[in-house]
């Protein structure tokens, strides 16, 4: 068994074949955590939670949404819902967004973990640093999103931080919070995140597809479904030197510890 903590199912991309996906995603002995972006794709993670066992939902707002308003009530109501595990994706996002937009988008993620903490539910962090000249990342967003952390008391929330594409210092900052760390189909594609894969505590790392997006090899270039983060988890375990089955079972036991998930 498997547990992909970050996917999009609800989107409308899988509109056509969202049942196929689900059923081949279930017979394929992979559970997954449907995340939302906004009140439509929220309330659309807990449909989808509440119609499958082994789904469950985050509900929150994408900082790429920050010119909305952020309708806490909305969020805290829907969150009551058993099958909510944690709030988000939240955080900051400076990859494309305008940098004008940043102060709003701080706004917003200091909304989302004083409800996290009030309702006590876990943190779904988004987190996209601006990219350098040579393709890199910097680590701007990192750094401003782990201040705001620790000026709102996120520890105490806690959660995990998905698509992870930080250097070691920023997240060993992370580990110091209580944060885990969920890896992506880009640790198949490149060599650049190795380093912190192999560096982070192993229970501590978390496997995702995000799908639709981010297709791990043999795939790249298709949409993404749940059922490929088998190839995440292969890629951890040779990076880790273990065995494919210690990280299934990891991973797993990574999982339901830190959203609480019951099955």
């Amino acid at each position: 068994m498997l547990i992909d903590v970050h996917t999009h199912l609800q989107s409308k991309v899988f509109e056509k074949d969202r049942d196929e996906v689900v059923k081949r995603t279930l017979a394929g002995e992979v559970f997954c955590i449907q995340v939302g972006t906004k009140k439509e794709t929220s309330e659309a993670a807990v449909r989808l939670a509440e119609r499958y066992n082994g789904f469950w939902a985050s509900v929150g707002q994408h900082p790429t949404d920050s010119s909305e308003s952020f309708d806490e009530k909305f969020y805290e109501q829907l969150a009551q819902n058993s099958n909510v595990v944690a709030i988000g994706e939240c955080g900051l996002d400076y990859y494309r967004t305008d940098p004008e937009s940043r102060d709003r988008q701080k706004e917003i993620f200091r909304a989302h973990i004083q409800l996290a903490k009030k309702i006590k539910k876990k943190l779904m962090l988004h987190c996209r640093p601006s990219q350098l000249p040579d393709k890199s990342y910097s680590t701007d967003a990192y750094e401003d999103l782990i201040e705001i952390l620790k000026v709102e008391g996120g520890d105490a929330a806690s959660g995990n931080v998905h698509f992870f594409v930080g250097p070691w210092d920023i997240a060993q900052k992370f580990l110091e919070m209580g944060f885990s760390f969920s890896f992506s189909g880009v640790i198949t594609i490149t060599s650049m995140y190795d380093e912190v894969v192999k560096k982070i505590p192993l229970d501590k790392i978390l496997i995702e597809t995000d799908a639709p997006y981010a297709a791990p090899m043999p795939y790249r270039g298709k949409r993404n479904e749940p059922l490929y983060v088998v190839e995440i988890a292969k890629r951890i375990a040779q990076l880790r030197d273990i065995s494919f089955e210690e990280v299934s079972k990891l991973t797993t036991q990574n999982a339901k510890r830190v959203f609480g998930l019951e099955f």
